[in-house]
């Protein structure tokens, strides 16, 4: 079992950046896949960037050259560096967590607001 918090969110202006953290209650040394999703008002939850144990990434192509994905295993944290945000990346972002074969964990969420 694992809990997730996650920080950073916050109001920018278009073409601005934030970084997003994600902390794990336990060594992520153990955690296979982490992850960030977001859940825009009226929307699906849909997936942003994932990062295997070995460090492997991947993006949406929503945010493909925008976004980075980073994992530091000695601290236990999962990062999301958003640059040229846009008003569509506008949401709430979810970090996740899959354990053993596929056991999903879950934080809470951080808002993202981004204004034109």
């Amino acid at each position: 079992q694992v809990q997730l918090v996650e920080s950073g969110g916050g109001l920018v202006q278009a073409g601005g950046s934030l970084r997003l953290s994600c902390a794990a209650s336990r060594s992520t040394f153990r955690i296979n896949d982490m992850g960030w999703y977001r859940q825009a008002p009226g929307k699906q939850r849909e997936w942003v960037a994932g990062i295997s144990r070995g460090g492997t990434t991947n993006y949406a192509d929503s945010v493909k050259d925008r976004f980075t994905i980073s994992r530091d295993n000695f601290k236990n944290t999962v990062y999301l560096q958003m640059n040229s945000l846009k008003p569509e990346d506008t949401a709430v972002y979810f970090c996740n967590a899959v354990l053993g074969i596929a056991t999903s964990y879950w934080g809470q969420g951080t808002q993202v607001t981004v204004s034109s």
